[in-house]
């Protein structure tokens, strides 16, 4: 009878004779550049994929937008951010930027930095002191904001159930919607969503 010793010990074998065979290269750590236009995920979990497909798809749709063409003046933005409501830590600040890159690249939109207002505010106070009259920004001349960029991210994931199995099967589904508001009226002036999901199998044991 074939018994487990037997079994384990062709095992070490087998992997001794793979290592000594390729020089022990599955045991070393290498680098490679890796084309993040063509690089496919290495699992169902959210990556720099779905990062740069959300971000690229709402800019490309906002940029297109009716909201975006109805007058000769361009209209200026403000991103107050989307709500990460999935279950992983995620960037979304990443997607905002994303898409604020491309809508400013189409040159169908301005936007405010919301995120430097201290260091402007800052700069504008030691101009005020520091400069005189000819050199110095003119203070309380910044544009505000007509609309404003909000949203949400969400998640769901499903699993196999538990049974006795070789692999592990797990679909992730990630829905972003994004609402740009009047902040006049407080209307909501456009909106978008974007979907994503990837199914993943893993080997439950594995090297």
């Amino acid at each position: 009878m074939f018994r487990i010793s037997q079994y384990l010990s062709l095992c070490v074998v087998m992997v001794t004779a793979f290592a000594l065979g390729s020089g022990c290269s599955a045991f070393h750590s290498s680098v490679k550049e890796v084309d993040v236009a063509t690089a496919k995920p290495m699992d169902a979990s959210y990556d720099f994929s779905d990062l740069r497909w959300l971000g690229n798809s709402i800019g490309t749709d906002l940029s297109s937008s009716p909201l975006l063409g109805q007058s000769a003046k361009k209209p200026i933005l403000v991103v107050m951010g989307i709500q990460n409501r999935t279950t992983r830590h995620i960037d979304t600040k990443a997607i905002t930027d994303t898409v604020r890159t491309v809508v400013i690249n189409s040159g169908k939109a301005d936007f405010v930095n919301e995120s430097q207002r201290d260091t402007l505010l800052k700069e504008q106070g030691y101009q005020l002191a520091n400069c005189t009259p000819e050199t110095r920004n003119a203070i309380g001349r910044q544009l505000g904001a007509k609309y404003m960029l909000t949203g949400s991210l969400v998640e769901l994931k499903k699993e196999e159930p538990k049974q006795v199995r070789l692999s592990k099967k797990e679909e992730i589904y990630y829905q972003l919607t994004i609402e740009v508001t009047d902040l006049e009226s407080g209307l909501i002036a456009w909106t978008q969503q974007k979907e994503r999901a990837r199914g993943a199998s893993k080997p439950v044991v594995g090297w």
